[in-house]
């Protein structure tokens, strides 16, 4: 007898914490209202929004990521207190029961929902067999003013106080709370609470041996259990009832009862079994049929054979088809990959034996120049013609500063080839950098009697490499300086733009260019271009430079031209803030 009690109370004990378990699950509607109100007044508190979001659909990982984010950041105490809630829930949800308690002592007692705070440290030491710490947060909780609105069924509370005084062996305290809680769940017909009820106040009178008072609410709990479709609680009934007629004494009812609840219990597996029993009927009717079968096994023999051996020849053709036609396109596409490679190939070693072949003309032709003005030198200087003689020390100052700009756009253009170059973009200012190039360049446009206007505005910044925005400027400005006219003009300024990029524009009034040689400037192309002018063959390299150094800053590259007219080089870079 005193073992079946025991499994009894066992069971009870069990039930009622499943009962408990489902209220947690509810989230109320006051609790919701007040942090969907928080998330609308403060919409530019992402983590905050997201760990709320996250908190509302039970998504307890996400929920601990994102409230602790916004904790580290936020200032506000009341945001705080709602984000510590959403963690101490979720670590009580994943039965983190220390972390939980933890995030929700971290609560102030000013937070609107203190009570549910109360209510859930007070559920954690229930689960946690804590009862004195438990009765204390109910019975706070108990004590509330009746004139406020709470997020909290009292029949919730009032059920946890009787449990808590029945774990505590204080019997007429619980039959107190229990009946209470029991009043009011069935005045809100809330049949799952009602039937843990029943199985409490019984549980609380089968501890005492009061087995006539204990048995009218085991059967209660029983026919309670019919309407509702947890098939945990239907067990849990079934059993109970089971184990009261044993006790009884009466066998048979007992025995239905224990058949009800295997029923229950082996519910989920009934569907296998008709599968089974249907299996068993199969194989008996092909039993019952062999010998037919037997008959016409052997004609259908030779028929099968004929159709397996059709079918996988057909199936070995099917095969070596795909398997044909597969390696058939692997080599067209192969020796197509290959034909491009040789052709791009091709086109590398033409633009590098069209580079050599270029380079060496223009440093042959400007030695051969340099050599034959410094025999004029020589001899000017013996005849004291110093008016000569300043001419040709202008000239050879030109011809050293061309095959110097030749040397430098090589090795930076080589540089670039080899990825050796050093990089790094920063903000800049145009103005500053357009002073110094404008400086080094001073004397070749004075010997031009070239005007120049700096108009860049000193706001206007960049995000740019130094070295390379410099070489950029200084072989545009160079090309500007040599292919305009004498008494020419060379403007520096930056176009008006709304977007992302800043439009630096370098403008000549000198000879222009023709639209094919533009084409040919900003194609994407290693390949050079020749182009004569006033003061010998250049090789192109140094505009190819510009254009790929300036994509590799994240900018673009556009020319407007007009032959006899003049040219406009347009530099797009992208913008800095001047803050740095």
């Amino acid at each position: 007898m005193t073992k079946i009690r025991l499994l009894t109370t066992s069971i009870l004990f069990f039930l009622s914490f499943f009962l408990f378990s489902q209220e947690q699950q509810r989230v109320g509607n006051l609790m919701s209202i007040a942090i969907e109100a928080k998330a609308q007044k403060f919409k530019e508190r992402t983590n905050f929004n997201k760990a709320q979001m996250f908190f509302r659909q039970s998504n307890w990982d996400s929920t601990l990521v994102y409230s602790m984010k916004e904790i580290s950041n936020v200032k506000n105490k009341e945001l705080k207190d709602f984000c510590h809630y959403f963690r101490g829930i979720s670590f009580k949800e994943k039965k983190l029961f220390k972390e939980s308690k933890e995030e929700l002592r971290k609560i102030s007692n000013n937070f609107p929902f203190f009570y549910k705070v109360k209510m859930k440290l007070g559920e954690i030491a229930l689960e946690q067999n804590e009862l004195k710490n438990a009765l204390q947060y109910f019975q706070e909780i108990e004590k509330l003013p009746n004139e406020f609105v709470y997020d909290i069924k009292n029949s919730t509370v009032l059920h946890n106080i009787g449990l808590c005084y029945l774990h505590l062996n204080k019997f007429d305290k619980a039959e107190e709370y229990l009946f209470k809680g029991a009043n009011l769940q069935e005045a809100e017909k809330d049949t799952l609470l009602l039937i843990g009820s029943y199985m409490d106040i019984a549980t609380l009178y089968y501890d005492q041996y009061k087995d006539k008072q204990a048995i009218p609410y085991f059967e209660k709990g029983y026919h309670l259990s019919k309407k509702v479709k947890s098939l945990e609680l239907k067990q849990t009934a079934t059993l109970n009832m089971a184990v009261v007629e044993e006790n009884r004494k009466n066998f048979p009812l007992a025995l239905a009862y224990r058949k009800e609840y295997e029923a229950w219990k082996d519910s989920l597996n009934d569907q296998n079994k008709v599968w089974a029993i249907a299996d068993l009927e199969k194989k008996f009717a092909l039993k019952e049929k062999q010998k037919e079968v037997n008959v016409l096994e052997a004609k259908n023999k030779v028929k099968i054979a004929e159709r397996n051996g059709l079918l996988i020849s057909s199936i070995l053709l099917l095969i070596l088809f795909v398997t044909g036609g597969y390696f058939y396109r692997q080599k067209i596409r192969n020796n197509k990959i290959i034909l491009a490679q040789k052709n791009e190939l091709d086109e590398l070693n033409a633009a590098k034996d069209r580079l050599f072949s270029i380079v060496s003309h223009d440093l042959r032709a400007s030695v051969s120049a340099l050599k034959i003005s410094n025999t004029k030198l020589i001899e000017n200087l013996e005849s004291k013609n110093f008016a000569e003689l300043d001419v040709l020390l202008h000239n050879n100052s030109m011809i050293a500063n061309g095959a110097y700009n030749l040397l430098d756009n090589l090795l930076n253009w080589a540089l670039l080839q080899t990825k050796q170059a050093y990089f790094y973009q920063e903000p800049l200012q145009l103005y500053t950098i357009i002073q110094h190039v404008e400086y080094n360049y001073k004397p070749l446009m004075l010997n031009k009697n070239i005007h120049f206007e700096n108009k860049v505005a000193t706001s206007d910044f960049v995000y740019a490499d130094l070295d390379s925005l410099k070489i950029i400027i200084r072989n545009v400005l160079d090309n500007a300086i040599k292919f305009s006219k004498e008494n020419g003009k060379i403007s520096i300024y930056s176009r008006p733009s709304d977007e992302d990029f800043c439009y630096l524009v370098i403008e000549d009034t000198g000879v222009g260019m023709s639209t094919e040689t533009k084409e040919i400037l900003l194609k994407e192309t290693v390949l050079l271009s020749r182009k004569k002018n006033d003061d010998g063959i250049g090789t192109g390299l140094g505009m190819q430079l510009c254009r790929t150094m300036i994509f590799k800053n994240g900018g673009k590259f556009e020319i407007e031209s007009e032959e006899n007219i003049g040219t406009k080089i347009i530099i797009i870079l992208p913008k800095a803030n001047n803050n740095g």
